[in-house]
């Protein structure tokens, strides 16, 4: 058997931090830790199962002494926080009736979703859920996540794929992905596609570099300079054109027009008198 480690929970405590930053006596932490799980389930029906969905890919939990902080991390924030910040203040609200402590609710947003493991494991479900083909839709995210600056990425679906009889695994795989290095920035997740004939499961991996490295926009194509030998550039220099370095004479330079000779009137005026 192959033993398998998530690379989220590889990295925890070592390179990434955790998701739930709090302390707790031994008779809070069970309360506490079902109130996290109560807190991420609902903001995860509230914007990523209805309509218009805000696309949050993770949710942070920070517990002080007096009140909660949970910071949403989201490709479509105009989504979270609504007009004029509407949507944030009645989160607010429902967030603290149903945990019964004060919040404080803060949306981040996600500036490259294409290299967000979770927002393109849940973009592939939902093509698979509208009975798109599996091998389109894998090979469509991982060539947008390369694009985006992504050095290697990963896509494994599993199940009833095309409504075949018997379930099966598809693997997608662009670049390389080191999950044995700590220093490899990996993100992993997991999503589920609801279909007719089955459910379908997605795993994302998304290899970005290493921790500390940014990933910086590639530049645009730009045509290379043109070379000139040695022996141009010092004719060039003399003043000689371009073309004489590649082995051809400069064309001779034409000597100026001489300005037309008028004729003398002197000898016009004798002329005429005789």
């Amino acid at each position: 058997m192959g033993q398998k480690v998530s690379p989220i929970g590889f990295r925890t405590g070592i390179t990434l931090g955790w998701q739930s930053t709090w302390f707790a006596t031994k008779a809070d932490y069970g309360n506490f830790l079902v109130e996290d799980q109560k807190i991420r389930r609902y903001v995860d029906n509230r914007f990523n199962r209805r309509l218009p969905k805000g696309a949050v890919a993770k949710t942070e939990i920070v517990r002080t002494r007096n009140e909660v902080k949970v910071t949403l991390h989201s490709a479509r924030p105009g989504v979270v926080i609504g007009p004029r910040g509407g949507e944030v203040d009645k989160l607010r609200e429902e967030l603290e009736d149903l945990t019964g402590r004060k919040l404080n609710v803060n949306v981040i947003e996600i500036k490259e979703p294409d290299l967000n493991a979770c927002l393109v494991g849940e973009a592939i479900a939902e093509q698979l859920g509208k009975r798109a083909s599996f091998r389109r839709a894998m090979k469509q995210f991982c060539e947008a996540a390369m694009n985006a600056g992504a050095k290697g990425v990963k896509i494994i679906c599993s199940g009833r794929l095309a409504g075949s009889e018997m379930s099966r695994k598809e693997t997608q795989m662009l670049g390389s992905i080191p999950l044995h290095t700590l220093d490899a920035n990996v993100d992993y997740a997991t999503a589920t596609a609801r279909t007719t004939y089955g459910a379908i499961g997605v795993k994302v991996w998304i290899y970005k570099g290493k921790f500390g490295e940014e990933i910086a926009e590639r530049p645009q194509r730009r045509r290379p300079p043109r070379r000139i030998s040695p022996a141009g550039r010092d004719r060039d220099r003399g003043g000689a054109k371009r073309g004489a370095s590649r082995g051809r004479q400069a064309p001779a330079a034409s000597p100026p027009a001489s300005p037309p000779v008028e004729p003398d009137k002197s000898e016009s005026n004798t002329t005429e008198a005789s």
